[in-house]
């Protein structure tokens, strides 16, 4: 079957008084299915690729998964109308199942419709105040820019977010793309904890504002650093004072805002006269 991350489909360009006929190639969606024992988790609307990332990160992050060996078994399903990542689990990981039980078919403007209870929009999230990897202020002014070099996807489209990972001194060591940014994000958390990765180690850069459930997501993982190319809303950056995570927004154009816990990253205030 093999459904594709873009499909080309035929449109006007017009421009001025005049109009010509263009081909187009656009990102696609379609529904993605976590499935856990048997029973449908979430359905999210999501770009048809990495999608093994997507649903270990969906499972890291909505806290069903803690480590490798709660996954006793995976595959990945395609059907007509659809893709369903199916997970076996250990037996003690039914609580965590039914503690964070959705039933959703999510659009790819919001990460959190379809949850069943307002308690869950606002869940607590662990602390990461004890995370501090090295960066200066070039890097992160810089990571945006990185990034943009690792959207092939994007670049062809002009329609998908992308999330990336950086390193101290390495810049952006992986990426990830879909159509919707906290989508973009499950992914590249579904390839670091598969790979290995202690997101600890860096940081995290999106393409896309800094909303509640970016944040959410960040801290869950273990990463004490997220870096936006436009701005957090007020209660992400809330969520990010108390969790004890650096965001800098804006970044971009060689420069980048400060909003919360400063400390990780070296700069210098001027002096108010």
């Amino acid at each position: 079957m093999g459904f594709s991350p873009t499909q080309s489909r035929p449109g006007l360009s017009v421009q001025g008084e005049g109009a010509r006929r263009v081909i187009r190639a656009l990102p696609d969606e379609v529904p993605v299915a976590f499935v856990f024992d048997g029973t449908t988790q979430a359905v999210m609307m999501a770009t048809p690729a990495d999608i093994a990332d997507f649903a270990y990160g969906f499972a890291v992050t909505e806290g069903i998964v803690t480590t490798q060996e709660d996954i006793e078994g995976f595959e990945i399903a395609e059907h007509c109308n659809g893709i369903e990542a199916r997970f076996w689990l250990r037996g003690d990981r039914q609580e965590a199942l039914a503690a964070r039980r959705r039933y959703m078919a999510g659009p790819v403007g919001c990460g959190l419709c379809g949850i069943d209870s307002l308690e869950q929009a606002v869940r607590p999230v662990p602390s990461v105040a004890h995370v501090s990897p090295a960066f200066t202020a070039q890097e992160i002014a810089r990571a945006t820019d990185a990034l943009s070099a690792c959207q092939p996807l994007h670049d062809l489209t002009r329609a998908t977010h992308a999330a990336g990972f950086i390193l101290p001194g390495a810049g952006v060591v992986m990426a990830r793309e879909d159509v919707g940014r906290h989508n973009a994000l499950d992914k590249l958390i579904g390839a670091l904890w598969r790979a290995d990765i202690d997101p600890a180690e860096g940081g995290i850069v999106m393409t896309s504002r800094l909303s509640v459930e970016l944040v959410q997501k960040c801290a869950v993982a273990g990463c004490g650093l997220l870096v936006a190319v436009s701005a957090p809303t007020a209660h992400a950056l809330w969520l990010a004072e108390s969790a004890g995570l650096t965001l800098a927004a804006f970044a971009r154009g060689g420069g980048f805002d400060l909003y919360s816990h400063p400390h990780r990253i070296p700069h210098e205030v001027p002096d108010v006269a």
